[in-house]
């Protein structure tokens, strides 16, 4: 993987992407009420830490603050022979998010 420094990263180009869930989630053994939140991670080389933050619209990373996280949870890392062009956000069919680009594909484990 290309991005292994171990810092907060703003998942995605420019501001922070945001994720909205329209009813309360359970993400790392923990429940996420149903809302709007800024999405970083912290990259690892088999695993990766996704950041759910209550401060929304979110230049970078420079203004991330911890102390508005509402989950850090592990998401685990594999590559897939599809190459994505774009950096991508799906929900499979068990509703789990996959983050993607390139070959690399970072699974968050999620249940309603």
């Amino acid at each position: 993987l290309f991005l292994l420094n171990l810092q907060v990263w703003r998942t995605g180009a420019n501001e922070a992407s945001e994720v909205t869930f329209y009813k309360d989630a359970k993400i790392g053994g923990k429940t996420v009420k149903a809302g709007s939140y800024s999405l970083f991670t912290i990259p690892g080389e088999e695993e990766w830490t996704v950041i759910l933050n209550t401060k929304l619209h979110q230049w970078g990373a420079f203004s991330y603050d911890s102390d508005a996280d509402v989950v850090r949870a592990t998401a685990t890392v594999s590559t897939d022979s599809e190459e994505l062009e774009a950096f991508s956000i799906a929900f499979d069919d068990d509703g789990n998010m996959v983050m993607g680009w390139g070959t690399t594909r970072v699974t968050l484990p999620i249940s309603y």
